[in-house]
């Protein structure tokens, strides 16, 4: 690890430094202006692994629709996730859930108002428990998220991998030293984020125009695009499904995912994974009561071949339509229902099905 020789100096000026910036640059952002701790803390939950740009309409329709905590605690789960459908990560909004529930039957709807405290809800992690503290309750603790490591790495040339447990260690020492001079621990938080987000980005830091560019040990060195340092991410696992869509009569059969996999609690139709990609019906390995369900109907067109990048997965699908006669009454695979297009239409999906849908039956 490299350090500047008056580092020092700028651990006292920093935060000051940042909370300045902020005053001019923030961006106007709805949770912004609150100290609700539950607008916050929905709002943070919403933006991991999440754009601002993309975030923001989901918070406005969840602070719509569920405007106090009890009123989310008391959500139908279906619902909720519904209304969560194509920010991925779903298990954020059944945490969201059990933990408004928690707070509303155990904590008399109040929402606990420390660090630690915060760290006992489901769902909320460090960098979460110490936004929601610090914003909403002034807690002096500080937030590390990935603009933070970014910020930090560079402006005190720290060449330790993010990855690791005693960067990790690194990073947080240095952040609670710098939270010690900030005059607002709320705003050097934003600001500090905020900085990372728009000013210190990751491909081009605006570096010309930087409060503490005669400071930054990545400047000084010509190291901003080595800084910080992340060892390579793991490979994309590859995944191939064939789906049986089964319809009849303007329905068609879905299934909620059960098991602890991607989209749980979503629906989506009859799934066969395969270890390669298959093109023709024939080839799916299909149950004997589906292989014979799909024989007493019609493969209406070809395959329609999908994909969806997850963030370490990409989903290789192909969907089969196979149209079964009004006659048929036999019973469908276990875990099936019909639905129409407009039952269809509320029902939580994976955004890779609500695609399918739209170019197929729309």
């Amino acid at each position: 690890m490299d350090w500047q020789s008056d580092s020092n100096d700028i651990e006292i000026t920093f935060a000051p430094t940042l909370e300045q910036w902020y005053s001019v640059h923030k961006r106007d952002l709805p949770w912004r202006h609150t100290l609700d701790p539950y607008y916050i803390w929905l709002s943070e939950i919403i933006l991991q692994q999440t754009r601002v740009a993309q975030g923001k309409p989901y918070y406005e329709r969840f602070v719509d629709a569920y405007p106090t905590i009890s009123d989310m605690a008391n959500a139908d789960e279906r619902k909720l996730l519904r209304l969560w459908q194509g920010l991925g990560y779903y298990s954020r909004a059944r945490n969201l859930h059990q933990t408004a529930r928690y707070v509303t039957e155990k904590l008399d709807g109040k929402f606990p108002n420390t660090y630690h405290d915060l760290l006992k809800m489901k769902g909320i992690g460090a960098y979460t428990a110490a936004a929601v503290a610090s914003f909403a309750f002034g807690e002096r603790v500080p937030v590390v998220d990935g603009n933070v490591y970014r910020v930090l790495a560079r402006v005190f040339g720290i060449t330790e991998d993010i990855t690791t447990t005693t960067a990790k260690k690194t990073f947080a020492a240095l952040a609670t030293r710098l939270m010690q001079a900030a005059v607002d621990p709320a705003t050097y938080n934003q600001a500090i984020m905020e900085f990372g987000a728009i000013h210190c980005t990751p491909v081009a830091p605006d570096c010309l125009l930087c409060p503490v560019q005669q400071q930054c040990v990545a400047y000084l060195t010509g190291r901003q695009h080595q800084l910080p340092v992340k060892s390579k991410k793991a490979p994309v696992r590859e995944r191939f499904f064939s789906y049986v869509v089964f319809q009849q009569g303007g329905r068609l059969a879905l299934q909620e995912r059960v098991a602890r996999d991607i989209w749980q609690n979503l629906y989506d139709f009859y799934l066969v994974e395969t270890d390669e990609p298959k093109t023709a019906l024939r080839d799916i390995p299909l149950s004997e009561s589906v292989s014979s369900l799909v024989n007493r109907g019609t493969l209406v067109e070809a395959p329609v071949e999908a994909m969806q990048l997850l963030s370490h997965q990409r989903i290789r699908a192909y969907f089969f339509l196979v149209d079964l006669p009004e006659t048929e009454t036999g019973s469908l695979p276990i875990g099936l229902q019909w639905y129409s297009l407009a039952e269809i239409s509320i029902l939580p999906k994976p955004v890779l099905i609500t695609n399918y849908l739209a170019k197929q039956f729309a």
